[in-house]
């Protein structure tokens, strides 16, 4: 029995028992989305155009030429134990908004559960065993508008958020992110504010049969309790450079800041945390792509006090055929880092819908 017990231990959320702000929660919504950004080290809030913008930055939404996006993407974690997916749509409402709708869950399936593995005569019994998941679950609601003033976009998302663990715990969760974009001739600059009322994630728990082995392995049962996720904000630039008629480059760094403690990043303090991350894309003919990044920047502690540079290089692919763009990122090459590294595929197709009301293209 205390093999679920343990299991319990890494995957309900280590929220506050009184409710206060939790570090690290709802870190799911930090991964990323569309292997082209993590081929980039995350560093595309001031470029994204596509789908995703509903996701990076939703004021990009409305750079897209197409009336209208779909898109997909599936990576997994820990040699397939974690899989990870997102989906999302986009439409335009009229010559100066966009809407858009993103899905995305990040769970470990088939869990087993061993709390009855044992009977009442003291017997071991494996046809009782059954399994759970353990899934974090987003909704993001997108907006975007078109400033009156020339180059300048915003955007804004609604998210509901739903977590469970098996019947043991489940959370529902609600917040806001804001950004903008400003485009300067080649130049872009962005920022995008999450969590910027904080997200409260509203826990249950369900203890019926655990307090027991709780006791025994020497665990506090968990109480219903509300967990708070705190804004942090993303800079971001970018830039463009021709390099022939055919070929081009676009470079663009971001950094995000964090105010829920000193993290292990780059800079860290105890009132901010700084993690910087560069990315860079060339394409021939805005047909073939290639895409490097560098991203979790900081300094690894040794056991002699002393202390070495960290980072995780990433490499991405794509590919431009019609309306569909199929990319690729290998987020850790080599290994390298300490980080999570994955291999991701990802797929966005650009149609134009025709209704009443909505203009075909960017105006």
């Amino acid at each position: 029995m205390r093999i679920v017990v343990y299991i319990l231990a890494l995957i309900i959320p280590l929220c506050p028992i009184t409710g206060q702000v939790a570090k690290y929660s709802n870190e799911f919504l930090a991964i990323g989305v569309g292997a082209r950004a993590l081929g980039m080290a995350n560093s595309v809030i001031a470029t994204v155009e596509d789908v995703t913008s509903g996701y990076w930055n939703p004021a990009g939404l409305n750079l897209n030429i197409m009336n209208s996006q779909a898109g997909l993407m599936h990576a997994e974690y820990f040699a397939g134990i974690a899989k990870y997916d997102y989906g999302a749509f986009s439409v335009r409402i009229d010559e100066k908004s966009v809407g858009a709708m993103s899905v995305l869950r990040f769970g470990v399936d088939n869990i087993p559960n061993t709390l009855e593995l044992i009977d009442s005569d003291g017997n071991i019994r494996y046809d009782r065993i059954s399994s759970f998941s353990a899934a974090d679950y987003g909704f993001i609601f997108s907006y975007a508008r078109k400033s009156e003033v020339e180059g300048l976009y915003f955007g804004t998302n609604m998210k509901i958020l739903y977590r469970k663990t098996g019947e043991f715990a489940h959370a529902w969760g609600f917040g806001f992110d804001a950004a903008a974009r400003y485009d300067m001739g080649r130049w872009h600059f962005a920022l995008a504010g999450r969590d910027v009322t904080s997200t409260f994630n509203a826990w249950r728990f369900n203890t019926t049969g655990l307090q027991e082995v709780f006791a025994v392995t020497g665990n506090e049962l968990p109480e219903n309790s509300l967990e708070l996720t705190l804004p942090r904000l993303i800079l971001g630039a970018s830039r463009e450079i021709t390099i022939s008629e055919k070929f081009s480059m676009l470079t663009e760094l971001d950094s995000e800041i964090t105010f829920d403690g000193k993290r292990h990043v780059l800079i860290g303090t105890s009132f901010m945390s700084i993690d910087p991350h560069i990315g860079f894309e060339f394409d021939y003919r805005k047909i073939v792509y290639l895409r490097l990044g560098m991203g979790n920047i900081q300094f690894i502690p040794d056991y002699d006090k002393s202390r070495s540079f960290d980072f995780q290089p990433v490499l991405g692919l794509g590919i431009r055929i019609k309306n569909f763009n199929i990319d690729y990122a290998l987020t850790d090459i080599g290994d390298q880092s300490i980080a999570l590294y994955s291999n991701v595929f990802s797929l966005v197709y650009s149609f134009n819908l025709t209704f009443a009301g909505t203009a075909s293209q960017n105006q």
